[in-house]
């Protein structure tokens, strides 16, 4: 079965104009709520600092729900029925904060993208709804896997700025340092099997669990 065409009567901009609005913090999709577990790491002294809060999103990237997430978005870009692969991210996620983190981002990314694109895109978890609008709409794989990655990337540091706290020209820097490994990961992403999705960021998944009874909190996961 074919994939339904975009909105016949909006012509599209560059790629990359599209795909920057899609990462860009002004996009609503509430990504600003979400530290992914770092508010309870930051409590109990497991990220501290500029160096530590680089360390804790590069493993993030390279180990847990960066590459996860990339592996997902590539796969649903290549598949026809994204029904399967939006199963299988929510299997994935780890803990139920980790899971509406996915959720209700992949949600509001899905109404917005589809009433703006005229597309048909139903909720689905975050990365298989960028993989599926990514693929409805023509766009390349390799730069939307790379500002995908970026974009999760700069949210976390974000949040550590607040938490940790650093100044911003410090986070600033964070992100740009984790710029090469996002390129890295989605070039390795943009070929890989679902045998591949794997990882390992124990620590992670631990504090995203951990912050669900954590007293005070500032962010949802």
């Amino acid at each position: 079965m074919a994939d339904p065409a975009p909105d016949a009567t909006r012509a599209l901009p560059d790629p990359a104009q599209i795909l920057a609005s899609w990462f860009s913090p002004a996009y609503p999709v509430g990504a600003y709520s979400y530290s992914h577990g770092l508010e309870w790491a930051v409590e109990a002294g497991e990220v501290m600092g500029r160096a530590g809060l680089a360390d804790w999103v590069a493993d993030l990237l390279r180990h847990g729900a960066g590459w996860s997430d990339a592996v997902l978005l590539a796969a649903t870009f290549r598949a026809g029925d994204p029904a399967p692969l939006a199963a299988l991210a929510e299997a994935l996620a780890p803990s139920s904060e980790r899971l509406l983190e996915t959720m209700a981002q992949g949600g509001a990314f899905a109404r917005t993208t589809a009433a703006v694109w005229g597309i048909a895109l139903p909720p689905m978890a975050y990365p298989v709804a960028v993989g599926r609008a990514a693929r409805l709409l023509g766009l390349p794989l390799r730069p939307a896997l790379t500002l995908y990655l970026q974009g999760f990337a700069a949210n976390i540091v974000s949040a550590g700025v607040r938490l940790v706290p650093l100044g911003q020209t410090d986070g600033q820097r964070i992100t740009a340092d984790l710029m090469p490994l996002c390129a890295e990961l989605a070039a390795r992403a943009e070929g890989a099997s679902l045998d591949e999705i794997g990882g390992s960021a124990l620590r992670a998944d631990l504090a995203a669990m951990l912050h669900e009874t954590q007293y005070t909190r500032l962010y949802r996961s």
